[in-house]
């Protein structure tokens, strides 16, 4: 008989997942996610529960992996939060289970796992779309995903110039003082962005905060925020002139107002790009589109599992 789950705690969390094991996982999956087959990755279009009262929703993102043995869901609380509000905008929980006997094997604090993920793919897009030659990166946003941001960007690339934007200057001096290198804080959206060859969006933005004629021609510009079918962080000038990609394209047309309402077409996944079946158009400018998956999850949550088994010598 199973025994009781593993509980891992973010802070364990941290000293088991690194970007240098998490990146090529992650790039097989996105692969993997990409050729369709059932017996590869199951991965629905996340669900979401409305959570009215408190200006949230629940979204859960199961995942069933059958060659890899994995199994895996996400419970994932996100909230529009106003400015200024001490309660967190994203709570995640993620559980394993065995796909054989049916048990949870283990419950992990999805918060790190989620921030790592997500900028991990992120710079997966960047290594496949941004000029080699990139120098300037621009940051928008100065909450956890932005701080994850900043250590997956500057740890796979060499960057002169790092920037950052926060709607207060309180933040952007607060982020400035929790990462480990320089960084340039910018009054404005449009100072920020001004000739930089990558830009991350990481907001609470509802209304597009990035506008097409700030954005250098051949930029590529990794989305994350606004993951809901009416929130938006870009500009429809940006939109339908970018090639865009995403992780998951159904994702992208069932969640992602940026794509929904500017009727942009999403030209092919990461997946795509990694198995070869479409092409990295980094001559162009280029959006990502990141929704997250559970795919994602679903190979983090593995990978910090056996990082703990090793560490514990359990079998």
């Amino acid at each position: 008989m199973a025994g009781p789950p593993v509980v891992i705690w973010e802070q364990e969390v941290e000293g088991l997942l690194h970007y240098k094991e998490l990146v090529p996982r992650l790039e097989e999956a996105l692969g993997k996610f990409s050729r369709r087959d059932s017996t590869e990755v199951i991965q629905p279009v996340r669900t979401t529960l409305t959570l009215q009262k408190h200006h949230g929703f629940l979204g859960l993102m199961p995942t069933y992996m059958e060659n890899d043995g994995v199994l895996c869901t996400k419970f994932v609380c996100f909230y529009k939060r106003e400015d200024g509000s001490s309660l967190p905008a994203v709570q995640a929980t993620l559980v394993l289970l065995d796909p054989e006997y049916g048990n949870v094997k283990a419950v992990m604090d999805g918060e790190l796992i989620t921030g790592m993920r997500t900028a991990a793919v992120s710079a997966i897009s960047a290594k496949l779309l941004m000029r080699p030659e990139a120098e300037v990166l621009a940051i928008l946003g100065t909450g956890k995903q932005a701080l994850s941001h900043y250590n997956a960007f500057t740890e796979m690339f060499s960057f002169k110039e790092v920037r950052v934007w926060s709607r207060t200057r309180q933040k952007a001096e607060r982020f400035c003082r929790s990462v480990s290198g320089p960084v340039t804080v910018c009054v404005s959206v449009q100072e920020a962005v001004r000739g930089a060859d990558a830009i991350v969006t990481v907001t609470r933005c509802t209304e597009p905060v990035l506008f097409g004629q700030w954005v250098k021609p051949g930029a590529h510009v990794a989305a994350v925020g606004a993951c809901r079918p009416d929130w938006r962080e870009l500009d429809d000038v940006l939109m339908k002139e970018a090639v865009v990609y995403a992780d998951s394209r159904e994702g992208a047309m069932a969640e992602s107002g940026d794509v929904i309402l500017s009727g942009a077409e999403v030209f092919a996944e990461l997946g795509d790009v990694i198995n070869g079946t479409k092409t990295a158009h980094r001559e162009k400018t280029t959006v990502f589109k990141s929704l997250g998956m559970g795919v994602e999850d679903a190979v983090s949550a593995q990978l910090v599992f056996d990082q703990w088994k090793a560490k514990t010598s359990q079998p």
